[in-house]
């Protein structure tokens, strides 16, 4: 059986500008969830950050998602679909039957989630937390959507990345300015 594609150019045109016209990571993540809902006809998206110390996938940005599930306890990384800290995209095309795989499958059938899929966050090599896309139904996706996906949580790892240098190069410049003469200090413009 084949499943047919949702992914489309327009999608990955519209992700691409949100991505390079964007500097607030907060702003450009929450915009990305509500564009895959809204693209893919599901229940809901989250994005999650990698906290190494504690090993729990913090949230960054959802859409769709009841406060009361967002705020179920926290998500450690080897119990929550934990393929993805080996840089492995996860498929639960039903909830019901891979309750091993979640951390908390009681809640997600609660939410009304049948099925996830969660795709690594990954730049260079390292996993820097997870894209979950939600359903309330269960989902057999097309594999050209499982590879838009995955590239799309790579876009997301580079725009993490990106974000993260900006506000560090921001950070260093207000440091310069307010530390040196102003005959010394470069003068950096923020966009």
């Amino acid at each position: 059986m084949t499943t047919e594609s949702k992914m489309t150019i327009e999608i990955y045109k519209t992700v691409s500008k949100a991505i390079a016209h964007s500097h607030n990571l907060d702003v450009m993540t929450s915009h990305f969830c509500q564009l895959l809902v809204a693209a893919l006809d599901i229940k809901a998206c989250a994005i999650f950050v990698l906290d190494l110390e504690t090993e729990q996938m913090e949230l960054l940005a959802s859409f769709g998602l009841s406060a009361k599930y967002l705020s179920k306890g926290p998500i450690l990384a080897m119990k929550s679909i934990a393929a993805n800290i080996k840089g492995e995209p996860v498929i639960i095309s039903d909830v019901s039957k891979n309750e091993k795989v979640l951390q908390y499958p009681e809640q997600a059938k609660e939410e009304g989630i049948a099925a996830i899929l969660s795709f690594p966050v990954v730049v260079s090599g390292s996993v820097l937390g997870a894209l979950r896309l939600y359903h309330r139904e269960s989902w057999n996706i097309s594999e050209q959507d499982m590879d838009s996906l995955h590239l799309l949580a790579d876009y997301i790892g580079l725009a993490m990345t990106y974000t993260s240098l900006l506000n560090a190069i921001y950070s260093i410049n207000d440091i310069i300015q307010t530390g040196l003469p102003m005959n010394i200090a470069p003068r950096i413009k923020k966009t």
